[in-house]
Parts: C-alpha cells; sequence; structure tokens
C-alpha cells in the first residue's frame, strides 16, 4: 500500500477507533478505510462512511465484527466539527483485569489530553493492564445546577475518587495538592499527546518494572531489590 497522508487529529480517531475493535491496531483499520473511499482520506469522506460500507469493505475484512463495535467506531471516526459525540463505554466489573489500575484523563475531545483539571468537559475513566485498556465510564465535572460546594477542586477530585492516576494538560499547585490527599497521582503532561499514546506508555512501564507505587496499584509483589533497599536502611 502506497504512503498514506493523514492529519493529525485523523490520525489519532483511527488510533482510538481501533481500539474498540477486536484484533484491530491502526494499521488494519486504516487498510480497510483506504478501501471505502478513494484518496485521499479527509475528515469529511471517513466522516460519510457507513457501517454497512465498512463490514464489507477490504473483501469482507470486519464482516465478523458485531454491528454495535463498528457502530462505536464510526462515532469516533466521525467525531468532528461541533456535532460531536462520545464514544461510548465498555463493560468492566471487578477482577477481570488482572494487574490493571483505573485512570482518570482530562479532555475536551475524547482524543487528546487537552484537558485543564480545573475547566475540562469531560473526565474519561479507563481500566488499563499491560494487554488492554477499557473505557469504563464517562464523568462530567460540571456542578450540578443548586449544588453549593466548598471548593470546587476538591468537588472535582472527588468525581475521581476511584481511579490512582490523573491525566491533565494543567493543573495548579493547590488544586493538585488537594487530589494527591485523595490518593490520586496527578500527571501533567509537559506537551500535548493522545489518549491512545498515553495510556500506551502506561502499558509499557506496566509491563516492564513499574515503579513501586504503581507496583503497589496493581496489586503485584514488590520487587525484590526495593525490599532490599528498605533492609539496608533499616
Amino acid at each position: 500500500m502506497s504512503q498514506i497522508t493523514l492529519t493529525r487529529e485523523l490520525a489519532l480517531r483511527i488510533g482510538l477507533a481501533a481500539r474498540v475493535l477486536p484484533d484491530t491496531n491502526a494499521k488494519r483499520l486504516l487498510t480497510v478505510l483506504s478501501s471505502c473511499i478513494e484518496a485521499p482520506l479527509t475528515d469529511s469522506k471517513v466522516a460519510a462512511i457507513d457501517i454497512n460500507t465498512l463490514k464489507h469493505a477490504h473483501q469482507g475484512e470486519f464482516s465478523t465484527v458485531e454491528d454495535s463495535l463498528l457502530k462505536q467506531a464510526l462515532t469516533i471516526l466521525s467525531n468532528t466539527g461541533t456535532n460531536k459525540i462520545l464514544p461510548a463505554t465498555q463493560s468492566y466489573q471487578e477482577n477481570d483485569m488482572p494487574g490493571s489500575i483505573r485512570i482518570a484523563v482530562a479532555s475536551d475531545d475524547a482524543i487528546n489530553v487537552n484537558g485543564h483539571f480545573g475547566s475540562c468537559a469531560w473526565f474519561f475513566i479507563y481500566q488499563v493492564n499491560a494487554r488492554e485498556a477499557r473505557l469504563i465510564d464517562i464523568r462530567t465535572a460540571e456542578i450540578p445546577e443548586g449544588l453549593i460546594v466548598d471548593d470546587k477542586n476538591v468537588y472535582r477530585a472527588e468525581q475521581i475518587q476511584d481511579c490512582k492516576v490523573l491525566y491533565v494538560s494543567s493543573v495548579g499547585g493547590p488544586a493538585a495538592a488537594k487530589i494527591v490527599r485523595l490518593g490520586i497521582h496527578p500527571m501533567k503532561l509537559a506537551e500535548l499527546q493522545s489518549i491512545v499514546d498515553v495510556i500506551e506508555q502506561l502499558q509499557q512501564v506496566m509491563s516492564a518494572t513499574p515503579p513501586p507505587w504503581l507496583a503497589k496499584a496493581m496489586g503485584l509483589e514488590r520487587p525484590e531489590r526495593f525490599k532490599f533497599d528498605e533492609e539496608a536502611t533499616a
């Protein structure tokens, strides 16, 4: 296949959409999309693809995939302009993803980690282990009308109190301290990154040698070298 030029946003959406399809990465989905429409691939062309076309493209590559999953992928692919639709969440029950942790991502577009903690539109909640990531919830941080709160930042942090890690594009020092007090590890990104990339980076750390705090959150035994370090300083 010849080289395909994509906008950054479209490439990110393809990567995100691939995650909801079984045994599919961005390269596989891109191959199927390229057989659905003529080059060049643009936002408008991709957004116009319907479920029947996607299901039977590339010799029926996705013919056995459930329609509900194909619809989720198409929703993500067409998530442009002012008519944005949030991606569907996936089911999760406690203990069905061994070694996983729950993370929150502050985002205004469901694609990038571009949300400021104090003003982001949504917190996207993912359950993540070294092999899998599921979007299990989407939470708004807006204060309901009529509800009076003493501290907006504390209220926001309480909405994600079940998470171990929070990824944000920006967070102030006082707000970060309040997040930490609730047992959440804030991660402020130095530059814009996609949610897909951030999760992949976390999974790489989880599958290698996670730091002690992360290993503890994953329910893993502490590495022997940390035990030795503690014994040496005792």
